[in-house]
């Protein structure tokens, strides 16, 4: 049994480095990920912030948790997309032929989404910082942030790889991204919910976003998080593992 497990690690971090490499060959990626939430905080700030009112004197501050959403939502579609090309390329069939453990191949491009996601998160919360974002939340709190925000990254990276999996041609494989991008334009990410209309207010009240955007606001603002950290996370593991059944099941499926 051990020895499976180190095989199986080992031939992980094979096809984890195979895939990193691909990214920092084309950079473009990463760059491509973080321009389109850095130009949306900018927008934001610096020409709606004036007319919207949050209750708080740093709209940064108020706006960071959704952009850091909306980066991973991009992100992910390059998942989707680069398993479409390996399985249309025949590559994945080729790697199974070979004596690697056959779920290594997947978890290589699930590892590869998160490394390359933490990068233009990172990024992203410098510019904030430039454009005034300040936090005084202590080193828990910071990884409490990481934890949901990685949590986040691997549910829909597991989704990503649904799309990737089962699409027939390129554009299939990355346009299911769309909706999750949008999604926190719902929600209270950029405004309190209850300027909405009350139809819209329900749904932003009761969707994934709306309880992840305010639990880590609320964590790297130093103020209580109750109960919604809970309803966070139980949404995180929740779609974990119905997308990871259901991409294993696709995945096994191409690996017949």
């Amino acid at each position: 049994m051990e020895t499976v497990k180190h095989h199986f690690f080992s031939d992980m971090g094979v096809m984890l480095g195979r895939s990193m490499r691909h990214i920092f060959r084309s950079m473009d990626t990463i760059i491509t990920v973080c321009i389109t939430p850095i130009a949306l905080m900018l927008l934001f700030v610096y020409v709606f912030g004036g007319a919207i009112h949050t209750g708080t004197d740093n709209y940064v501050n108020y706006l960071l948790p959704g952009i850091l959403l909306i980066a991973i939502a991009s992100g992910i579609s390059y998942t989707a997309y680069r398993l479409f090309l390996d399985k249309q390329r025949g590559i994945i069939e080729r790697f199974h032929s070979m004596p690697i453990a056959r779920s290594a191949v997947l978890w290589g491009h699930v590892l590869t989404s998160v490394v390359s996601n933490v990068i233009s998160l990172v990024v992203i919360i410098l510019v904030a910082l430039l454009m005034g974002f300040r936090s005084s939340s202590g080193v828990l709190s910071w990884l409490a942030v990481a934890g949901i925000l990685v949590l986040f990254t691997l549910a829909l990276t597991w989704v990503a790889a649904i799309a990737g999996l089962s699409a027939k041609s390129v554009e299939g494989a990355s346009a299911f991204s769309y909706p999750l991008i949008f999604l926190p334009f719902i929600s209270s990410a950029f405004v309190p919910t209850d300027s909405m209309p009350k139809v819209v207010r329900a749904f932003a009240e009761n969707q994934p976003v709306t309880s992840i955007v305010e639990s880590i606001r609320a964590l790297l603002s130093g103020q209580p998080v109750g109960n919604g950290i809970w309803i966070a996370l139980a949404w995180c593991v929740g779609i974990m593992l119905v997308a990871y059944f259901f991409a294993m099941r696709a995945y096994k499926r191409k690996a017949a």
